[in-house]
């Protein structure tokens, strides 16, 4: 399987449909931020636009987008906050949204309703045969967390989930300078960093390979 990930859009919708006709994959994954405060309408059009490219497509929503989005996700079928997907043995699942902070942006939630949308999520899939957690806050304490000042303001609950489950994978974002990847545990973690710059290949067979690129 072959996934294009990408997350923080911020409204770069065409950058996103240009991509998807440049590229072939088998999954498009938004890790959130689909918008930055963006109408419902806003939402739905970019969703029908990149389904006309993408026959499968996984999203959660990030902290500037309204929580009314998980509406328009769950309408498109694409929607994993705190629920599980299956495609060919790999579960796919999510938390949609990030921690509290003084910034006060439309989706924040408590630590504990993060980890309880995880654990939601991977009931779902946890027979799969390969599990990929959509979390658009990065886990704490992680190379892929870190502001430009250098303090780690990732979820501390994301963190847990980890290292508690080690699902094979971890895409997340909201920290745009951090894009990279690290590991905790087993688990890699990718944050795809903003997707007017870049995006994120993942190919999985019996191995996972993960490929960093500009838009």
């Amino acid at each position: 399987m072959k996934i294009i990930a990408v997350s923080d859009i911020h409204g770069a919708y065409q950058s996103i449909e240009s991509l998807l006709k440049r590229v072939d994959a088998d999954l498009l994954i938004i890790a959130g931020d689909i918008s930055t405060k963006g109408s419902d309408s806003e939402i739905r059009n970019a969703i029908e636009i990149f389904q006309l490219h993408s026959k499968n497509i996984f999203a959660i929503c990030g902290n500037m987008d309204f929580p009314s989005t998980e509406n328009i996700l769950q309408e498109k079928n694409i929607d994993v906050n705190a629920r599980g997907k299956i495609i060919n043995d790999i579960g796919f699942f999510g938390v949609s949204g990030a921690p509290h902070s003084y910034m006060k942006t439309p989706y924040e939630i408590s630590e504990e309703e993060i980890y309880n949308c995880a654990i939601a999520g991977y009931s779902q899939i946890q027979q799969s045969r390969m599990k990929i957690f959509l979390s658009h806050t990065p886990p704490i304490n992680t190379n892929v967390d870190k502001i430009n000042s250098g303090k780690h303001v990732g979820s501390s609950s994301a963190r847990k989930f980890i290292e508690e489950m080690q699902p094979d994978i971890c895409i997340c974002g909201h920290i745009h300078e951090a894009f990279g990847v690290d590991k905790i545990g087993s688990t890699v973690i990718v944050n795809c960093g903003p997707a007017n710059k870049y995006y994120v290949e993942i190919e999985i067979g019996k191995e996972i390979i993960v490929k960093q690129k500009l838009i």
